[in-house]
This record gives structure tokens, C-alpha cells and sequence, in this order.
């Protein structure tokens, strides 16, 4: 192996691409050895490699993009930065199926289908016995068809509350607390009917196929009726489904607790955490996310501060909350919790961090648009009188939390203007009133419409 001691600049010279025989290490002019030289085949491989993916990307994006789900699907950060692009190509994933999903992600009716050996605790003997019972007696009716078919040594319970809690029953039951309380009293009763299959006692029904009568419709019409049930319960709450989705996949699937916030996210923040990593240190950067994990940690000095998991539509990501910001926020700062945060890139230890400086939460967030029309949006003095009212209005720039939003209108199209973070304001209603006073069309408009 040669290790390169100093370097030299030679400017601009021509290079060639060498052609080897043989070996790839070979001596040269007194006694170097030349490493590393690669044949042109190498270089033609890439380039060829990056022309078939670019081609099936272009013409096969369905089956393109299952294919790479399937190949990261062990990698969370991957699968869901892939799903996110998905989303931008107008690509839906639909969440895990009993009744239609594989082992892999598979592209099914112009959307791709989760695979179950992405679900946690879902293990490969349980998908084997699942397709298999599937292939043999068709789609799964119920639950306690389901637990009646498949193979209990393969299927343990704690298998079929992933299932059940991550949506994979969806199709036949979408009240997931109902399935949840069922599956104790619904798998004793399947166990109980598989002992007494393997001991040739079979029930009523099942003794009927021996004669002229259908099997197959006395099961399907009676049998399963007499398996037991629990008592009717209200389903979760979507926040609680969203959450055990999350805890079992890896992310949110079904929906996500900032979609409904997708446009105004755009709006308010000009990256994404995806895009983190591209930001120059030190840049100040405002995301809109939601918080994973809290992790509170006391520094030698003995004052708290908080390490954070942090994601958006894009990606996830650490926070870092230092002793003065962590005084300020601490209170915002629960698991589940949607906020607008504001903060400076860090890449100390080769690691893209956020540093979080202040947050607000995303209920209490209020937008100051302005509504202004082509001429008022070109002429200088114009955008000089409103500068000068948004700053101010903007004082301390810590405590302006309240975005300010140009709405231009032109015939039926309109053009959003998001203004920088120093024009922010600190109270939207002394604001408006402001802007009005100057004969500018400005309101107070919530983040979220209740």
C-alpha cells in the first residue's frame, strides 16, 4: 500500500485514462510502484451502472422505487428519505396489508405496498406462514379466520399486535383497540381449535365436509361467527396510531402529524431537515418538526440542557439544547410535541447537528399576511415604507416569533413573498394595525385553521 507523504500543485495538465492487461499495481520508472490504476472498464461500468438506474428511475419509478425501499429497508434514516421522495413524485405507500403484502415493498395498482419483513417482531417463519395460508385458502375474512389458518407456533401474539397496531388489519377492521382487545379471546379460541384438529376431534362444521355439503361456505358462514369477541371499545385516538405506526415501522406510514402543515412548513422554513447537511456552519436555520425523543442532560457545571430527536417530512435529525436556550424552552420540549424551531447548524465531530436557539409551538404560531398588488410589490418606495414598519415592529429580534407573509396578486395568480427572518414582528395585532395605518391590506392568519 503507498501512502502519500507531501502534495504539489502542477496546474493544469493532461491526464489519461491507462489501459490494463493484467494487474492493477504494477512497477514503473525506477522502482515506484503505481497504485490503483484502474482499466477504462472501470470508469465505462459506473457510467453505464448510472445510466440503467437513471433509465428505470425515468420509465419504471414504481418499480425503481420499491426496489430501493426494499434493498435500505433495514436503514430507517434511508427508507425514510426514499418515502419522501416518493411523496414529491407523487408516489403513495400504502401501509402493510395481511391480505396483500409480500416480503418486500411491491409495487401494486400504481402505489407500493409496505412489506412485512420491514414490520418489527414480525419475523420470516410468520411471513412464510402468512403467505402460505394466504395462497392455499385465499384473502383472510376476520380476524379469528386469520389466527384459525396460520400456523400459532410461527404467529405468536406479540407478532399479531404489530400487525394489528401498525394497520395491517385495517382492511377488515380499522378499529385497532377493538382487534387489540379481541386477539386474547380470539387466539385462546384458535389454539384451542388447532388442538382439537390435531387430535381428529374437528368440530361440527368441519365434520360436515365429509358430506354432500360445502366445507368451505358452512366455515366461512358460521364457524367464525361463534369465535368470541370482546366487548366494544372506542378505537385509539390518531395520534396514539400514529405513534405505535411509528414505533413499529420506524415513521409514520398511514398519514404524519405534520402533513396537514406541509404548505405552511414551506412557507415558514426554506429547507428541510434533508437538507441540513448543505447548510453552511452557523447558518441560522428555522425548521418546522416534531419531537421523537427528549433526552435531558446535566453538564458539569451542574446546569441542564437537553439532547433532542428532531424530524420532519424529510428526515430525522439531533437538536442540541444548551443551558441558556434549554431555560427558555424546556417546557415545550414533550415527546410528540409539533413546534417551529429556530437554531444554527453545527458539524462539530463529523456529525450535522441542529442547534436549537428558541421555539414556539405550531398551535400558537400566527402569520401577518400583507396583500399587495403588482405595482406596490416593484416600486422602491413602497418596499422601503413597509420595511420600515416591519422593523419597527420587529425590536428585539429574539422575541419576534410572528412570520410576515407577501401575498402579490396578479388576474388569478398569487405569488407568496416569505420575508426574512429580521423582519419578523412581535406582536401581529399592533402590526396589522400599523401596516393598515400605512394603507398596506395586511391580517392576522393562524399556522394551523382550527
Amino acid at each position: 500500500m503507498v501512502k502519500i507523504s507531501t502534495k504539489k500543485s502542477l496546474g493544469k495538465q493532461k491526464v489519461y485514462d491507462i489501459g490494463v492487461v493484467r494487474d492493477h499495481n504494477f512497477i514503473i520508472k525506477n522502482g515506484f510502484v503505481a497504485s490503483n490504476c484502474f482499466n477504462k472498464s472501470h470508469s465505462t461500468a459506473y457510467g453505464y451502472v448510472t445510466y440503467q438506474t437513471a433509465y428505470l428511475k425515468a420509465n419504471y419509478p414504481l418499480e425503481y422505487m420499491a426496489a430501493l425501499l426494499t434493498a435500505n429497508s433495514d436503514d430507517t434514516e434511508k427508507v425514510q428519505k426514499y418515502i419522501a421522495t416518493c411523496t414529491n413524485m407523487g408516489i403513495q405507500i400504502d401501509p402493510p396489508d395481511i391480505n396483500r403484502s409480500g416480503i418486500d415493498f411491491t409495487p401494486l395498482d400504481g402505489k407500493i405496498l409496505f412489506g412485512l419483513s420491514a414490520v418489527r417482531n414480525v419475523g420470516q417463519n410468520a411471513i412464510a406462514s402468512i403467505l402460505e395460508a394466504r395462497q392455499t385458502g385465499g384473502e383472510f375474512k376476520s380476524l379469528a379466520d386469520f389466527c384459525d389458518r396460520i400456523d400459532l407456533s410461527a404467529v405468536n401474539r406479540r407478532t399479531l399486535q404489530s400487525l394489528i397496531y401498525c394497520g395491517a388489519f385495517d382492511k377488515l377492521e380499522p378499529n385497532r383497540n377493538q382487534l387489540i382487545h379481541d386477539l386474547d379471546l380470539v387466539y385462546d379460541w384458535a389454539q384451542s381449535r388447532a388442538k382439537d384438529k390435531a387430535a381428529g376431534q374437528g368440530n361440527l362444521f368441519d365434520l360436515l365436509g365429509s358430506s354432500g355439503f360445502s366445507q368451505k361456505n358452512y366455515i366461512s358462514q358460521n364457524s367464525f361467527d361463534t369465535a368470541p369477541k370482546a366487548k366494544a371499545v372506542p378505537d385509539f385516538p390518531p395520534q396514539e396510531k400514529l405513534r405505535m405506526e411509528k414505533e413499529l415501522l420506524g415513521f409514520y406510514i398511514s398519514d404524519h402529524p405534520l402533513k396537514s402543515l406541509r404548505t405552511s412548513a414551506k412557507i415558514l422554513s426554506p429547507i428541510n431537515l434533508a437538507q441540513l447537511g448543505e447548510q453552511q456552519e452557523d447558518t441560522v436555520v428555522c425548521a418546522v418538526v416534531i419531537l421523537n425523543n427528549v433526552k435531558k442532560v446535566i453538564t458539569k457545571k451542574g446546569d441542564p440542557m437537553a439532547i433532542l430527536q428532531i424530524e420532519d417530512l424529510t428526515a430525522q435529525s439531533e437538536a442540541v439544547v444548551f443551558p441558556k436556550s434549554y431555560e427558555r424552552v424546556n417546557s415545550l420540549l414533550q415527546v410528540d410535541t409539533r413546534l417551529i424551531i429556530w437554531g444554527k447548524v453545527d458539524r462539530r465531530e463529523e456529525q450535522t447537528k441542529f442547534i436549537l436557539e428558541d421555539a414556539e409551538p405550531v398551535e400558537k404560531v400566527q402569520l401577518v399576511m400583507i396583500e399587495l398588488n403588482p405595482q406596490q410589490a416593484a416600486a422602491i418606495e413602497e418596499q422601503h415604507r413597509l420595511r420600515t414598519i416591519l422593523q419597527e415592529q420587529s425590536g428585539d429580534r429574539e422575541k419576534a416569533k410572528v412570520p410576515v407573509i407577501g401575498v402579490v396578486q396578479a388576474g388569478n395568480s398569487r405569488r407568496l413573498v416569505r420575508f426574512g427572518r429580521q423582519f419578523w414582528v412581535q406582536n401581529s395585532i399592533s402590526t396589522v394595525q400599523a401596516l393598515q395605518n400605512a394603507q398596506f391590506t395586511a391580517t392576522v392568519q393562524p399556522l394551523i385553521s382550527s
